[in-house]
């Protein structure tokens, strides 16, 4: 009986024609992606509309932000990993451990967080708005970005609750459903923003905290929405309030040895990204307010190449463990040249619009003069990005997750921070974008040498 049900996946992954396979797994992660950078860039694009300060303060937030997302999405790795082998095994006491004790994890984070959000806000805020040239705080940016960040980590139950459901509803296959209830709460946020924000159809007018405020409600909805399909549609699992706060520390500890990598991998960005705020404050905030801006706008283009990713990874793995070397190769060039396609549209919309993108965020004079060559400048990287994104899928495909993270921290912190830090020196904040090119082919020089190991002494072998 085992193998029938199997057996239609098989054919699946191991029959159905390469291109065609990778496209139906990867348009739906790619779409999911795409909703969820869009409401970041909408939640930026409000804020921006009250002052540059405000687009300042939001991109202080981020890495914080960021932070909390690796925290659950990890924590939620873990428990898919444990949940998924029990599945497979049948056996339904693991599969209701595993779930019951990645949501006790939630809540811990949860609380995590909220002790951040009262003590450590200010500070964390205050670390990057501090001019060393003229040696003062910039009080208006630390005020908004406190207020911001403060409400976020406060009531972030709503986004650690919607990353668990929605990865209790991947592991057992409801990825559909996962994607209703992601796209539920980012039109919920985009809907309530500009309520929020500039006190609409009767509401207050909040300012920073209505932006704050509509981005919680939205994770709040997604949430419910997540529980709600779960209770309805995910069989599989049982949750449990007993169950949940009767922690089983072995389960816990095979969560975390898994989660916490990737945790760590994740967080990676969230560490730049505020290294590089610290960077360009002694420039200006405008310069900041510029790398908060194209941070948001690159994710409208990195973020279908992350789903692609996604979506490569299974049927990479699937094929190799078949030990099929042409469907490898084939997987491989194609992903390479859809990823690469994406970026090198994205690299031209970057060369021709800089400055209509940068207006999307109200840009004054000042942002234009500096933002115009920023974003020209830092996306000659992203064709070269392509390759190594997909690259990295093929280490982690073949279990060499190793390979991506020595390649992640390399680019992000390695290279590209020291790199940014030095041409800084030169008092030119327009030399300072080079350093994520600069960065970029440092990562491809290394992800050439990973993959060529692994094609000389696994693909080659098969």
């Amino acid at each position: 009986m085992e193998k029938a049900i199997k057996e239609p996946e098989q054919n699946k992954m191991g029959i159905m024609p390469v291109k065609k396979l990778i496209i139906s797994m990867s348009v739906p992660m790619m779409i999911s992606m795409m909703v969820q950078a869009l409401y970041n860039i909408v939640d930026s694009i409000f804020v921006a509309k009250l002052s540059e300060d405000a687009l300042s303060a939001l991109t202080a937030a981020y890495p914080l932000q960021m932070f909390m997302i690796s925290v659950g999405s990890g924590t939620g790795v873990g428990m898919n990993a444990i949940l998924s082998k029990a599945l497979g095994a049948k056996n339904t006491k693991r599969v209701n451990e595993a779930a019951n004790m990645g949501v006790f994890l939630t809540i811990l984070s949860y609380f995590a967080f909220v002790i951040v959000g009262i003590f450590a806000s200010r500070p964390f805020i205050m670390s990057q708005v501090y001019d060393k040239a003229t040696k003062t705080y910039n009080l208006a940016i630390a005020d908004l970005g406190t207020t911001y960040i403060k409400i976020c980590c406060v009531l972030s139950f709503g986004i650690f609750f919607q990353m668990i459901f929605e990865r209790l509803l991947q592991s057992t296959g409801q990825t559909i459903y996962s994607m209703v209830s992601q796209m539920t709460g980012a039109i919920v946020n985009i809907i309530f923003d500009p309520i929020l924000i500039f006190g609409l159809l009767g509401a207050p007018k909040m300012g920073v905290a209505g932006a704050a405020y509509a981005t919680v409600l939205g994770q709040v909805v997604a949430a419910c929405v997540g529980l709600a399909l779960n209770i309805k549609v995910n069989k599989e699992v049982t949750l449990s309030i007993k169950e949940i706060f009767a922690p089983k520390i072995k389960i816990i500890g095979k969560i975390y040895a898994i989660g916490i990598p990737s945790i760590v991998m994740m967080s990676i960005g969230s560490i730049m990204t505020y290294l590089m705020n610290r960077i360009l404050i002694t420039f200006s905030s405008t310069a900041m307010a510029v790398f908060g801006a194209y941070f948001k706008l690159q994710s409208i283009i990195f973020m279908p190449i992350f789903g692609l990713n996604n979506g490569v990874i299974p049927v990479l793995a699937f094929n190799f463990g078949a030990r099929e070397k042409k469907r490898i190769n084939e997987a491989i060039f194609f992903a390479m040249k859809m990823a690469f396609g994406i970026m090198v549209f994205g690299f031209t919309i970057f060369q021709v619009f800089p400055k209509q993108l940068l207006q999307l965020f109200s840009a004054t004079d000042e942002m234009l003069r500096i933002g115009t060559p920023a974003l020209r400048i830092i996306s000659i990287h992203f064709p070269i990005a392509a390759i190594c994104i997909i690259l990295g899928s093929t280490f982690q495909a073949f279990a060499k997750s190793n390979y991506s993270l020595t390649v992640s921290v390399m680019r992000q912190l390695v290279v590209l921070i020291p790199a940014a830090w030095l041409l800084a020196q030169t008092g030119k904040v327009e030399l300072v974008w080079f350093a994520f090119p600069i960065a970029e082919i440092a990562s491809l020089t290394t992800s050439l040498l990973f993959y060529r190991r692994i094609k000389r002494k696994i693909i080659d072998n098969l």
